[in-house]
């Protein structure tokens, strides 16, 4: 159980089952069946996503007005770099594809 505030106060058995009660009353929220929820699915798995298994890190020192430059334009600079490093990549024919 997740550690809880100081002062949480938690409903009686009576409070939880009018709770309860209330709940499997209203006619917009009805409970799922049990086929239901074997058929849920979480939208993503935990943990970090999976890479498209071409990259690979490295650690690398920029100078700081580049790094600026391409944080600057907002999210996916990394993407943006990397094309313009196999841009320059390509112009001088260190790579072919």
């Amino acid at each position: 159980m997740p550690k809880l505030k100081p002062g949480t106060v938690f409903p009686t058995a009576e409070e939880d089952a009018a709770i309860t009660q209330a709940a499997m009353s209203d006619p917009d929220s009805s409970p799922y069946t049990d086929a239901e929820w074997a058929n849920v699915k979480p939208k993503r798995g935990r943990g970090r996503p999976a890479g498209s298994g071409t990259k690979e890190a490295a650690t690398i020192r920029y100078d700081r007005d580049l790094l600026e430059a391409f944080k600057g334009t907002g999210d996916g600079w990394q993407t943006r770099m990397n094309n313009a490093l196999r841009e320059w990549a390509k112009d001088h024919q260190l790579i072919t594809s």
